[in-house]
């Protein structure tokens, strides 16, 4: 377990990484080459360790290229999402401090329309291409050598959260001061009992890289010599597709995904032979248990699933026999000890639900240049004690059970209502391709339950589908739940890596500032 260097001598044509859509590759020798020329240039160009590199882009080959290279050199890693808006992109590389900034030629414009806002990032590089403001990536790396620098450091990732209930804030964890050859431990923990990826495992990666998981999974795959197959966009049938063509071993998804396999004619999923595919890991959002049955009659029991964040401050794991055992737990923690707390910081009993601690013996991270949104993520009375902001429960067993964000509860007449559940009922009827569901102001109650739906494709949001929508969620869930009304929308801005961008919607019904709107419960988590 180690870093592409090692495997370049051992096995230097295998490949370290394919692109499904267009085939292209690259080796074991050529991306421990072409990393190794990039390490050449930062360090040329005058970073250091605990320096920063921020890259903007679709997902693409170059990827791994930057990665190692900044791994390699003890320098921090930060992705910034390929769909924000200049100002949004800017506030990440300006807040990063990024040295170095490498784009891709698809989000020329956006680059460009940063530049005035990104004026303390001196080295701006752009593949496959180049604009205004930087210079050509291939070209600059081909003037340096394709030789390990004298000391490789071992750097990380600095990732930043999505920002769906704020301005995003960056995860930043200490150098550790390992040198890359040492053996890794993301690859550690990939390699190890709970889903055996090894040097002749092909992981599929359909999520974008610019989210820790699908990053930190198929970086963890070439620590240990494996193969990976990223899908540029994710498509069900591509998807599938690349199971068989490339004979798949493991692999990633988000439950949204899941969603539009199932709702693919019988014809196409039958289709495809995925005798190679012997574990699927999912995370990122909450899977509705009536999804994951069905994904376990199609694919058996190959589902894995974990719950935990970019964080790093505790992990939660259930295998497939167990969560059959325990329909809709996350698990159990393996790192990390679960404390449900009420918002006083009072643990409440078994069953009870309430906001999500995880335990560590040291803090286990910080908001980079955020100490209040550090503290704020505390335990009111022990600093070691971190939450995501996530509600759930945890049964006799210790088993958790997500309830939901505690951003989004919604308080009706007094009443706690969880969006998720609600959510889970309506994205099983077979006219609904997306479900969001929130709370919006009611004169009476404060609150009442709002959906907001993307219907399924040929089908139109009409009066008469609100009304089968309301008839079937009455018959599912309990009558103070089912929401008062159904919007439609051609399409919800849901994030690629699964996660609902679900402020933008309840923006339009409260306004763009809540501060003054929301309840205390929600403003506390906001702010």
């Amino acid at each position: 377990m180690s870093y592409p260097g090692t495997y370049a001598n051992e096995k230097p044509d295998h490949a370290a990484v394919i692109m499904a859509g267009t085939g292209e590759s690259l080796s074991y020798r050529e991306l421990n080459d072409r990393s190794a020329r990039f390490a050449q240039l930062m360090w040329d160009v005058g970073l250091r360790v605990g320096d920063h590199v921020a890259i903007f882009a679709d997902n693409h080959i170059r990827y791994f290229e930057a990665y190692w290279a900044a791994l390699r050199s003890g320098l921090f890693f930060t992705t910034v999402n390929r769909f924000l808006t200049a100002e949004e992109a800017s506030y990440i590389v300006q807040d990063c401090e990024a040295k170095v900034l490498l784009a891709s030629y698809a989000v020329r414009d956006v680059a460009i329309e940063m530049l005035p806002d990104i004026g303390t990032c001196p080295v701006r590089l752009m593949f496959d291409g180049t604009a205004e403001g930087y210079e050509n990536f291939e070209s600059a790396i081909g003037r340096y050598p394709a030789e390990a620098l004298a000391e490789q450091p071992r750097g990380s990732i600095m990732n930043y959260s999505s920002g769906t209930t704020g301005r995003p804030k960056g995860i930043k964890r200490d150098l550790d001061g390992s040198q890359i050859t040492d053996p890794d431990p993301i690859g550690a923990v990939l390699a190890g009992a709970l889903f055996g990826i090894n040097s002749e495992s092909v992981y599929l990666s359909p999520a974008p890289l610019y989210h820790s998981a699908p990053l930190l999974f198929s970086t963890g795959t070439q620590s240990v010599g494996g193969t990976v197959v990223v899908l540029e966009k994710f498509d069900p049938l591509g998807a599938l597709q690349a199971i068989e063509t490339h004979e798949v071993s493991h692999s990633q998804w988000v439950p949204t995904m899941f969603s539009r396999m199932l709702k693919l004619p019988e014809a196409d999923r039958s289709s495809y032979d995925l005798s190679t595919h012997k574990v699927a890991i999912h995370a990122a959002a909450p899977c509705p248990i009536e999804v994951k049955h069905q994904m376990l009659k199609w694919w058996g029991p190959i589902l894995h699933e974990y719950y935990a964040g970019t964080e790093g401050n505790g992990f939660c794991y259930v295998g497939p026999e167990e969560w059959i055992a325990h329909p809709g737990t996350v698990g159990k923690p393996l790192i990390g000890t679960i404390h449900i707390c009420d918002e006083d910081g009072v643990e409440v009993e078994a069953g009870e639900p309430g906001l999500i601690y995880f335990e560590r013996e040291e803090q286990a991270f910080e908001y980079h240049n955020a100490p209040d949104k550090t503290r704020s993520s505390q335990h009111p009375d022990n600093r070691f004690w971190t939450t995501l902001g996530d509600v759930g429960r945890v049964d006799q067993e210790g088993f958790l059970y997500l309830t939901d964000r505690k951003a989004f509860m919604i308080i009706s007449g007094g009443v706690n209502i969880y969006p998720q559940e609600i959510e889970d009922c309506l994205i099983l009827h077979p006219e609904v391709a997306d479900v969001a569901v929130f709370g919006v102001p009611n004169a009476d109650f404060g609150e009442e339950v709002k959906a907001v739906v993307q219907p399924a494709e040929g089908t139109k949001g009409t009066q008469k589908l609100e009304r089968r929508l309301l008839d079937y969620a009455r018959e599912h869930i309990a009558s103070f739940k089912v929401p008062r009304s159904v919007d439609f929308r051609d399409e919800l801005p849901r994030l690629p890596t699964g996660k609902l961008y679900k402020r933008l919607l309840r923006d339009e019904y409260w306004g763009s500032d809540l501060t003054d709107q929301v309840s205390p419960i929600q403003r506390i988590t906001e702010s």
